[in-house]
């Protein structure tokens, strides 16, 4: 009796559901904020000269879980360029769950397959958000839990609230899951900064650094889409796109 008692009491302290994880950040996160005094003036000058609300409330939601909300993620994006897929065919193109551990590597190919061109992100938090002022949602990967507990998770990053510093996802069962700037921010540089914006080849993302939309058509090549390919250097050269300077940071 006792011994079942013990096991018990033990097996409580480790059974961490996700709202007691994220309530546990909020408060710890909302106490470094307090004694920092950061408020909005404190943000980098990139994320203040956005708009402060954004939320693409047309971007579709599927309530699911599974293999760290993978399929789910990317079934939201594809369905946003037009694509009419679910989860469970997701999944299946991923080759889950054979392949869960390559995840970061399948992800990207399944977009390219359907003529996507799949354009990394991850230089900071800012670039994200300047994708989503444009209108482009951004599939991101972090890290969730905390210790040896801690798991990768993928959303889709829909909003923001720059005043209040908060975050808006599509993320596994919930439909608006907010994540606290420093918080999302930390879990999401353990997880490597690992973001892309999956675009249609002739939709150039905000502020696009050529170096970068140029490899990514050039792995839509790879992968046997050429006209693809081609129509995302055309896009490129358009006289009206504004482009990232090579010497930005």
């Amino acid at each position: 009796m006792i011994g079942g008692l013990i096991r018990r009491r033990v097996t409580s302290l480790f059974c961490f559901n996700r709202n007691s994880l994220s309530l546990l950040k909020f408060f710890l996160v909302t106490g470094l904020l307090l004694g920092g005094c950061q408020g909005p003036g404190n943000l980098p000058v990139d994320i203040q000269r956005l708009p402060e609300r954004v939320e693409l409330s047309g971007v579709p939601f599927f309530a699911e879980s599974a293999f760290d909300g993978a399929p789910g993620a990317l079934a939201t994006v594809l369905s946003q360029q037009g694509v009419v897929t679910t989860p469970g065919l997701v999944a299946k193109q991923l080759k889950l769950p054979e392949a869960e551990l390559q995840l970061a590597q399948n992800i990207p190919r399944v977009a390219r397959e359907q003529g996507f061109v799949v354009y990394p992100l991850g230089a900071g938090l800012a670039e994200l958000l300047d994708q989503v002022a444009a209108g482009f949602p951004v599939l991101v990967r972090f890290s969730e839990g905390l210790g040896w507990m801690a798991s990768s998770r993928y959303a889709v990053l829909v909003g923001y609230d720059r005043a209040q510093q908060t975050l808006l996802l599509r993320s596994g069962q919930s439909k608006r899951w907010l994540a606290d700037f420093t918080a999302f921010k930390d879990d999401w540089e353990k997880a490597g900064r690992w973001s892309v914006l999956v675009q249609a080849p002739a939709r150039l993302p905000a502020s696009v650094d050529p170096l970068r939309w140029r490899q990514a058509a050039a792995e839509l090549e790879r992968v046997g889409q050429v006209q693809a390919a081609a129509s995302a250097y055309q896009a490129l050269e358009a006289p009206s796109q504004p482009v990232k300077s090579k010497t930005a940071p």
